[in-house]
């Protein structure tokens, strides 16, 4: 996708589906899978794709050194916005940095982190080989590499949920779907993910499910106890069967620490 379509996209996207139910549950389930695998503050943190901070800014108030990354200068806008109401010890360990996730390497100086985040990035890319390269290689030793992916699995069960039969029929099939902002998404499997990772000699550590029960609800923000939802979605995240029907999937794979590359 390209950094004018993120421009027209800014607005909707912060102000409106992470203002959501969904978004609020996904920064929610995503912060407290990351916790099982990061380090303890301080660490340096990069987040690749990372739009607004949603993700990133809840570890810099936490103690991490974050970076934020992104091809879109309308997206880091909406960053700079959010870290400026922070306190100044949260705005000093926060970095915007405008390039995109092939680049990251070059962007940062060649730094290494403790932690690589993309989240919800793959499913916009025509494929996913790139960026992962990138992200391996940005990892320092011991360091996790955490990749939030659209499940080709679970195509689906959006169209049969809304009685859509062909589509739904089609879906069972399908490696594309019409995301929620109305862009054209790719969806991936974990197995192939995994190979991935394995490749970029960051192997799975762990996968959970992201959001399952909110995302086939319309769930009225005004009226929905959100953090009961968030703790259900999170259950059902590390669990079998619930994780391997949910609508995205979470991946942390990690550097061996003895590989000095």
């Amino acid at each position: 996708m390209s950094e004018d379509a993120w421009a027209a996209l800014a607005d909707p996207f912060v102000d409106g589906a992470y203002a959501t139910v969904k978004g609020r549950v996904r920064t929610f389930v995503l912060h407290h899978q990351l916790l099982d695998h990061l380090p303890e503050p301080p660490a340096s943190v990069l987040d690749v794709g990372g739009g607004a901070a949603h993700q990133s800014l809840p570890l810099a108030r936490r103690g991490h050194q974050v970076t934020v990354l992104d091809s879109s200068a309308a997206m880091l806008a909406k960053a700079e916005q959010r870290v400026s109401a922070e306190p100044a010890a949260v705005r000093d360990r926060v970095r915007l940095v405008e390039a995109s996730g092939e680049e990251a390497a070059a962007a940062t100086g060649g730094e290494r982190f403790a932690a690589v985040l993309c989240h919800g990035v793959l499913m916009y890319l025509p494929r996913p080989e790139p960026m992962l390269s990138a992200l391996c290689g940005c990892l320092a030793p011991g360091g996790i590499v955490s990749v939030m992916a659209l499940n080709a699995a679970t195509l689906a069960i959006r169209p049969a949920l809304e009685k859509r039969w062909v589509e739904a029929l089609a879906a069972f099939e399908a490696t594309h779907e019409r995301g929620v902002l109305g862009t054209d998404t790719r969806a991936d499997t974990v197995e192939h993910l995994a190979e991935l990772l394995h490749d970029g000699n960051a192997p799975l550590e762990a996968w959970y499910g992201v959001w399952l029960f909110s995302d086939w609800m319309d769930l009225p923000l005004a009226t929905t106890d959100v953090a009961a939802v968030a703790d259900v979605e999170l259950q059902a995240s590390r669990r079998d069967p619930y994780r391997q029907l949910s609508r995205v999937f979470h991946m942390v794979g990690r550097r061996p620490a003895s590989d000095p590359t």
